[in-house]
């Protein structure tokens, strides 16, 4: 995964554990025929990088549309696809922040159309309704609790007895409550002394809700670039460079 190349490139030394398998869902062609002419929408709306890998496909290579991202990744993965993102959050890279751009404030009469994964936050949708948008939701992925095995498990623990891991990348509250769900109590007593990458102040939030009380080391966003350059930056500070 680009994470664990970029963190491989500064020296790390990563371990995978897959806590969340990603998944399309439903038919594209249904879809696109259940949403009809897209230039229809005054603003679509892509929640992650994950909507833009299965569902940029339903754009079918119209460029005039007016697309809006969540954060640099979602937008870099558009770019990427050949289309332009005229909207997106600047400081903070979630929804809150994106509703603050002026161009969403006041929405009555316009249509809006969110691509994203199944079972997300409802916040940005019922806040656009709330602004006077009329809201569709396009779910092309779904998120599936992984199943690592027990051998797995164990091999980890053993790594993390052996001094062999100081940092745990979560970079979403439902990949960081997935990791707590599947620790052993041997393992769970590890997380707690390990440092948690985590992006934001919500997430970080979410996770001492969860009760973990390890320390937290907090990016600017879930992008990969500004993981990097927190692990980097407090790896600099331990060692005193």
């Amino acid at each position: 995964m680009p994470l664990c190349r970029l963190l491989e490139i500064q020296g790390a030394t990563t371990i995978r554990l897959p806590a969340i398998d990603i998944r399309a869902i439903g038919n594209r062609r249904d879809t696109a025929a259940r949403l009809g002419d897209l230039s229809g929408f005054d603003f679509i709306i892509f929640t992650s990088s994950n909507a833009v890998r299965f569902g940029a496909s339903l754009l079918d290579q119209k460029r005039d549309l007016t697309l809006a991202a969540i954060g640099p990744a979602t937008a870099r993965a558009l770019n990427q696809a050949g289309y332009r993102v005229v909207l997106q959050p600047s400081g903070s890279f979630d929804s809150e922040s994106l509703l603050l751009h002026p161009r969403l404030e006041h929405l009555a009469g316009r249509r809006v159309l969110i691509v994203r994964g199944g079972n997300g936050r409802p916040f940005l949708e019922l806040e656009l309704a709330r602004r006077g948008a009329q809201v569709v939701t396009a779910d092309v992925y779904e998120r599936v609790p992984a199943a690592p095995s027990e051998t797995a498990l164990t091999g980890l623990l053993e790594r993390f007895v052996a001094g062999e891991v100081q940092v745990i990348t979560a970079t979403s509250l439902e990949i960081a409550s997935r990791l707590l769900d599947l620790a052993t109590p041997a393992l769970r007593d590890e997380f707690e002394r390990a440092h948690w990458l985590v992006p934001g102040e919500r997430i970080a939030a979410g996770v001492r809700e969860r009760g973990l009380s390890a320390p937290l080391l907090r990016a600017e966003s879930a992008d990969d670039q500004d993981l990097v350059a927190a692990l980097v930056s407090w790896r600099a500070a331990e060692s005193g460079a």
